[in-house]
């Protein structure tokens, strides 16, 4: 088994062939990495684990592959349809955590464009007592998150509801969640990411701030006293969103991820 891991990773066109090799033969035995590393690195290789390498040769993303992937402190179902969640957008959960410190925490979370569930729930992992919405354009994506919500013994304190970011919401927010598309239509991704994620998920006008510049203006009003909103950006974008924002007549704030890069803009 060892020796098949290697032989993947060799092949796998990926910035982490070794850690997604393991991934892969994990989910064809149908067991943790983590316990596959401690004791089934001896077994022998399953029969599925070639076809499931062959797909990752392909630039399919491994959480569409084994239909799952970590986020916070929670475990997402996700395939294709939905953006992947990844690492960078904890720093918005990173973000809400240090905001509320030291108190009740947030009540009413509002996730705006919600996907698969990703930064609402793992706020509702975070805060057992708050509730919240989360709304998306994506039928599919609804699905997800309904599904991961039941999943993750939330569904009754998370609604989900099909919609236009903010449009026709009413209520305030103590959070508001957002990682919308902000990607410039001219930029380059990763053939993983370019041939399989979604591009209404992606995309966002020429310069990426095309949703920004409809999501910002409606804050004011959804935001309850004391609360923030966690907006995630590209590593470029801090100064642009933070322009949007006081223009709504809000006070911005930039939050880096754990690579030294701007990631949110905080709204408060």
């Amino acid at each position: 088994m060892r020796a098949a891991i290697a032989e993947a990773a060799a092949r796998i066109p990926s910035d982490t062939p070794r850690l997604d090799a393991e991934l892969l033969m994990a989910h064809a035995l149908g067991v943790s990495r983590q316990a596959m590393l401690l004791a089934r690195l001896g077994d022998p290789v399953p029969e599925g684990f070639a076809a499931l390498v062959e797909r990752r040769v392909r630039h399919e993303p491994v959480a569409y592959i084994t239909g799952s992937r970590g986020f916070w402190t929670i475990e997402l179902k996700v395939g294709p349809g939905v953006l992947v969640p990844r690492a960078d957008s904890e720093t918005l959960i990173e973000a809400a955590v240090a905001h509320f410190a030291g108190t009740d925490g947030p009540k009413r979370v509002l996730d705006l464009g919600v996907g698969p569930g990703t930064l609402l729930l793992a706020a509702l992992a975070e805060w057992p007592e708050a509730h919240g919405l989360g709304v998306d354009a994506s039928p599919q994506a609804l699905e997800y998150a309904r599904a991961n919500a039941a999943v993750l013994d939330m569904a009754d304190r998370a609604l989900f509801e099909p919609g236009d970011w903010a449009s026709g919401l009413n209520g305030q927010f103590d959070l508001i969640l957002c990682n919308p598309p902000y990607i410039g239509t001219g930029e380059a991704l990763e053939p993983e990411v370019r041939e399989h994620e979604p591009s209404g998920a992606l995309f966002a006008g020429a310069d990426g701030l095309d949703d920004y510049r409809r999501i910002v203006p409606d804050l004011p009003r959804l935001l309850a006293p004391g609360g923030i909103a966690v907006l995630e950006i590209g590593w470029t974008q801090g100064a642009a969103v933070s322009a949007l924002v006081r223009a709504a007549g809000l006070t911005p704030a930039i939050r880096q991820d754990l690579g030294g890069r701007d990631r949110a803009v905080i709204a408060s």
